[in-house]
């Protein structure tokens, strides 16, 4: 097949009805704490691929982060710009932020899909965790890489880290059932009004989409995080979207209702604590946001202008959390 076919699908964001249609991951294996497992839990071995840019990749390097699993699992991040042969990788005098690969050699992260498997022939997204011992993807699924992080590689990191939990076992049940319906209508829904290609498809996800925000707004009037006093794994798979909203998702997808900073003070308000958490700032690099949306998709900007707002001040005021919140 030639590369061309291959990456004929990369820019097409919607179907032939309008809707945008997020495609299913497709490396779903799992590492576990467990030696006689296929990929078992080790140090060193593991190695995420990540755009700054990417909500899904975000998830990954903040539960990363929050676990204290920087000197246990290396990352590579693409250039922001997603261009007609997908992600590619740039040196940090090129832009600022991006890296090289230094696992592969890889000069795309096509390249990293076809070596796990020849025959792949769908997207090429990011995250991706990649096994450096089999040299294979273990997964491109965000929701599940952020569990594997959030449990699998206890034994390695550092006591203060250990028995850190984003997804309790207590709290599941009601984590599952959050990250369901924001998932569908908040995480991807702006994307589905963003890239909807009719009037109605458009109309239907973005009402959705304040609805759920609305919903939202006032679970955080009467608690901390979504799910109580307990910063979950539910606060962080929101965080991502959250923190884009005002910056890119107002304009550039035209999720316009409303916007955070004048719209919804307690999503403020909790989106400030969050950021000021122990490292999650150092984790957003609005410059490659902004830029991504912006420059990549050129059907729905094709001039690029890159909007100049950054969205709300999440560094003041300090919101401090009233206990500690994982």
């Amino acid at each position: 097949m030639s590369t061309s076919t291959k990456n004929a699908g990369i820019t097409k964001w919607h179907s032939a009805d309008g809707e945008f249609r997020r495609q299913v991951s497709s490396f779903r294996d799992f590492v576990v704490a467990n030696p006689d497992a296929r990929f078992p839990a080790e140090a060193n071995r593991y190695h995420l691929y990540v755009s700054y840019a990417c909500p899904w990749a975000h998830r990954t390097l903040i539960v990363r982060k929050l676990k204290g699993l920087e000197n246990l699992i290396g990352v590579s991040v693409v250039h922001y710009l997603l261009g007609p042969n997908g992600w590619e990788f740039a040196s940090p005098k090129e832009v600022p932020g991006a890296t090289l690969d230094d696992v592969n050699g890889a000069q795309h992260i096509s390249e990293l899909y076809l070596k796990a498997n020849p025959e792949y022939s769908a997207r090429y997204t990011v995250p991706i965790l990649w096994d450096k011992k089999e040299n294979t993807i273990v997964s491109n699924e965000s929701s599940e890489i952020i569990r594997m992080l959030n449990s699998a590689f206890d034994e390695f990191v550092d006591p203060e880290y250990r028995g850190i939990s984003f997804y309790p076992e207590d709290l599941r049940a009601q984590i599952d059932e959050v990250n369901e319906w924001v998932y569908d209508t908040v995480n991807n829904g702006v994307y589905k009004t963003g890239f909807a290609a009719a009037q109605e498809a458009y109309e239907k996800n973005c009402r959705a989409l304040f609805q759920s925000l609305d919903r939202i707004e006032g679970i955080l009037a009467n608690n901390e995080f979504l799910i109580g006093s307990r910063l979950t794994e539910a606060d962080l798979r929101l965080f991502t979207t959250i923190v884009r909203f005002d910056p890119v998702y107002h304009g550039h997808f035209k999720c316009n209702l409303k916007q955070i900073a004048t719209g919804y003070p307690n999503i403020l308000r909790w989106a400030r604590e969050i950021y000021q958490l122990p490292g999650v700032k150092e984790t957003v690099n609005m410059d490659h946001i902004k830029k991504h949306y912006y420059m990549s998709h050129t059907h729905v900007n094709p001039l690029r202008i890159v909007a100049l707002s950054n969205g709300p001040d999440l560094d003041s005021p300090i919101v401090k959390p009233a206990t500690r919140p994982y």
